[in-house]
């Protein structure tokens, strides 16, 4: 079974297969399918009784999926993780892996709107038959709101004298496109770090319009909950926003970090840390896939 390269080449696959632990006869779930890298390479370990399933949301992802009696391809957003895999029979899981973010096939398919290399309809949703496009988002949000985006997440410290340029430049003429959005903001790109400052730009209003954090937050308690004791979470994250959630959670059973206990003072969390430190890639896999650079693996297993 051949891994689709061209649409996406897996980051620290072996990492990842190690993480989930994986038994032959398990029930896994992959909630990022993309290119099915991860995916197949689960499957092949597989017997004809153990069981994958699969979610993603875009609708190109689905050309990569295959026949089999084992193999479930769900078209949905991983918000939704619980509810379709009871629908399918299967209440609780072996193992959950999560490779977040956008996936090399959608940074490269220009019209998609994600890359700042290209020129094209400033859409970046991961979904594109429905919600709201980064174009419709710039258009119709107020300052302040997209002052708040670009500040939560892009993590920009001047995220006022920006959002105040976009209204600015949306009352002379629509940002419909990538370089639209580029050139409203081009004074303030610093010199040399112009690459940088139009990525925090671009993630700050993709994750607004895919809802990714909220989305990021319901995946994770839902993990929590079907997955079997002692059972696999392996999550790849990013950059920071994600890696925090990510992080907390699985360390205090919280987002904010702080550590729940109940009455009688027992710590209330779902999960313990497989590997108390992020996992990163070595610098051959960085040489190959630039994408690992940045990617961070965290494992967790759930409390019985």
């Amino acid at each position: 079974m051949k891994i689709n390269t061209d649409y996406h080449i897996p980051v620290m696959l072996q990492p990842c297969l190690e993480g989930l632990d994986i038994q032959a006869n398990g029930s896994y779930v992959d909630v990022t399918f993309g290119g099915g890298g991860h995916a197949r390479a689960i499957f092949e370990q597989l017997s004809p009784k153990g069981q994958l399933v699969v979610f993603d949301q875009d609708p190109d992802a689905r050309n990569n999926a295959w026949e089999a009696p084992n193999f479930h391809f769900v078209p949905a957003n991983f918000a939704f993780l619980r509810n379709h895999l009871r629908a399918l029979g299967l209440p609780q899981v072996d193992g959950i892996i999560a490779d977040l973010g956008v996936s090399s096939h959608q940074f490269d398919t220009a019209q998609r709107g994600f890359s700042i290399r290209e020129d094209a309809p400033l859409d970046m949703r991961m979904n594109r038959n429905g919600g709201q496009s980064a174009a419709a988002l710039i258009a119709s949000a107020d300052e302040q709101k997209l002052a708040s985006i670009l500040y939560e997440y892009g993590e920009l410290r001047n995220s006022r004298a920006l959002a105040a340029a976009l209204v600015r430049q949306r009352d002379n003429a629509p940002i419909l496109t990538t370089f639209d959005l580029i050139k409203a903001l081009e004074r303030f790109a610093p010199k040399f770090k112009d690459h940088k400052f139009y990525a925090q730009v671009f993630q700050a209003f993709r994750i607004e319009v895919n809802q990714e954090m909220q989305v990021l937050k319901d995946f994770l308690e839902q993990a929590a909950q079907v997955l079997k004791p002692d059972g696999r979470l392996v999550v790849m994250s990013y950059h920071s926003l994600e890696d925090r959630l990510v992080k907390n959670f699985m360390k205090r059973g919280s987002f904010s970090g702080e550590i729940e206990k109940d009455f009688f003072g027992n710590v209330q969390k779902p999960l313990t840390e497989v590997n108390r430190h992020p996992i990163v890639a070595d610098a051959q896999e960085c040489e190959r896939n630039s994408r690992a650079r940045s990617a961070k693996l965290r494992i967790a297993k759930r409390n019985g």
